[in-house]
């Protein structure tokens, strides 16, 4: 009796635990270059009543075990790094990622991140910058007398200066991507950061070697489905009150047997 008390606790925790992720990508449905999540569950080692090929009574052996299972716990998030919907800005700092791949970025630490975010800004010196101020690798200076920027789908960028003719290429926009793109570790701030699980690093020009292509004035929304998120509520809802109704129900079982005279 116990062990359904047990088993239905750890179904409740699972739940509670897909109910938080739900509300993360809820909560994330309008932040740019936002990735959904989705929690990944096994089921807990079964306790063996009786194995299978044991023998039985009449001399023959028993043809299946005799198990019951302790539950369920959660191992893993998986983000789904499928492509968001494309936002036109009009902004000509606004850079969206059309595939696969990040931007790379210099933290205030020196040390490297990446984001899909591509809502850039120049800075006082003149660097593109993310919208918390890390700097885009490789750097890119901004002449101050600049009156257009022009970001191609390749990653080179150009400026158009007072008395020149012909624009100014300023410099190239790289794209890095992993082998295991699920293994990023979240920063915050739409950053993430790179560790073994991931794979090392491959930098290439937007649009070679699979990378996605880049485009000037857009913005990629995240890929969170609210509609898709909502039944993921409604299913997760249901099942944390089955698995509360079953302990209850073990509650009554137990205080049945306890009466007992």
């Amino acid at each position: 009796m116990l062990r359904s008390l047990y088993t239905a606790a750890t179904g409740m925790e699972a739940q509670q635990l897909k109910m938080d992720v739900i509300a993360n990508n809820l909560a994330n449905v309008n932040t740019t270059g936002f990735k959904r999540t989705r929690p990944e569950f096994e089921d807990l080692l079964s306790e063996a009543v009786r194995a299978p090929g044991a023998p039985d009574p009449r001399g023959g052996v028993e043809p299946s075990p005799l198990e019951v299972g302790l539950g369920v716990k959660t191992v893993a998030t998986t983000r789904n790094f499928s492509q968001g919907d494309m936002l036109n800005t009009g902004n000509p700092n606004d850079v969206a990622i059309e595939g696969s791949g990040f931007f790379e970025v210099r933290q205030a630490n020196g040390e490297p991140a990446y984001t899909r975010a591509g809502n850039l800004r120049i800075d006082a010196t003149g660097r593109l910058v993310t919208q918390h101020g890390e700097i885009i690798e490789p750097e890119i200076n901004v002449p101050a007398e600049t009156t257009q920027l022009t970001i191609q789908a390749d990653g080179r960028v150009f400026a158009t200066v007072p008395g020149r003719a012909e624009p100014s290429e300023l410099g190239q926009i790289e794209l890095v991507q992993f082998q295991n793109p699920g293994g990023l570790q979240t920063l915050g701030r739409n950053l993430l950061v790179a560790n073994p699980a991931c794979g090392e690093a491959i930098r290439t020009r937007p649009g070679e070697r699979g990378a996605g292509s880049l485009n000037q004035g857009f913005l990629e929304n995240g890929n969170v489905k609210a509609v898709e998120e909502m039944v993921d509520m409604i299913s997760t809802q249901r099942a944390y009150e089955l698995n509360s109704k079953v302990i209850q129900t073990a509650d009554q079982m137990l205080q049945r047997l306890t009466s007992l005279r």
